[in-house]
């Protein structure tokens, strides 16, 4: 009779898990403090630094931002940031208040989808938005657009 000792054996390391509820945690602050300088940003140029204020925004004065590369980029950001900001914010609040894990999921599903096609219909505006349109009046339209 022969006895053995087996080795001991090794415990394979347990996987890593991503906590999504740590890195939302973060996006939010984060990105709270972006949307402020996005934020107000926009409104110092659209309002402050503009002559004429509000009275002066029209599909003309849209249209010529937007045809710059810089506040597409801007605009882009802030969509970007304030829609995954909004609507993680409101995860977080079913997440809280919902009880029902089915109407949760459908909650959570529905805000998903919601976001998602903002997003891609407001990105898709901005990236293709014509600055002369067509047979549009030229009091309306760019300063640089040929009537």
């Amino acid at each position: 009779m022969t006895m053995t000792i087996d080795a001991p054996r090794s415990q394979a390391p347990a996987k890593k898990r991503t906590n999504w509820e740590k890195w939302g945690w973060i996006y939010m602050r984060v990105s709270g403090v972006l949307l402020l300088v996005l934020v107000f940003g926009h409104l110092a140029s659209n309002l402050l630094l503009t002559e004429g204020g509000v009275h002066a925004i029209n599909f003309g004065f849209v249209a010529g931002k937007l045809a710059s590369p810089f506040w597409q980029i801007w605009d882009t950001l802030l969509l970007w940031l304030a829609l995954i900001h909004g609507a993680n914010g409101m995860r977080t609040i079913v997440n809280d208040y919902v009880t029902r894990p089915g109407l949760a999921k459908a909650f959570k599903v529905a805000l998903f989808l919601s976001a998602a096609l903002l997003i891609l219909l407001g990105t898709f505006v901005i990236y293709t938005l014509d600055p002369c349109p067509a047979g549009a009046d030229p009091a309306l339209v760019a300063s640089f657009c040929k009537a």
